[in-house]
């Protein structure tokens, strides 16, 4: 039993690697076109949070303008030619998204740091899109240094 399942297995995982790639690279480009629209129609739920955090910003003008970039990098995500420059994007984008817990804790954390609201943790989930993003950037490389 134990070795039928391994063999199964191992046919999965053979076959789903030539996928995973495009996979990350589609479902990371959904996240970004769907929340990048959201902001750039202000209609994020995120709203609030990017204008506490970037206060010194005017919100109106602000939140739909990192919508848009949002989208671009989102698009940008299902052109294969552009993912170095896209991941790099995104990574920054990413790195900006965790300045709420240094700007506004409050809104981030109840109590202590192993508390998160649901703001922080909306937050937190960033470290799997990094992920994300670095697999696709490690398999994109590895695609290009077989050509």
């Amino acid at each position: 039993m134990e070795t039928q399942l391994n063999t199964l297995y191992g046919q999965f995982s053979r076959k789903i690697d030539a996928y995973s790639s495009i996979l990350l690279r589609v479902s990371l480009a959904i996240v970004y076109i769907w929340f990048g629209a959201l902001k750039a129609f202000e209609t994020s739920p995120a709203e609030k949070l990017v204008q506490e955090t970037v206060y010194w910003l005017e919100p109106s003008i602000f939140v739909p303008l990192l919508g848009v970039a949002e989208l671009m990098i989102g698009i940008g995500l299902l052109i294969k030619k552009w993912t170095p420059i896209v991941i790099l994007l995104l990574l920054l984008h990413m790195f900006v998204t965790f300045f709420p817990i240094v700007i506004v804790p409050k809104l981030c954390f109840d109590t202590t740091l192993f508390c998160p609201t649901l703001i922080g943790q909306y937050i937190v989930k960033n470290l799997v899109l990094i992920a994300a993003a670095l697999t696709i950037i490690g398999k994109h490389h590895q695609q290009q240094s077989s050509i």
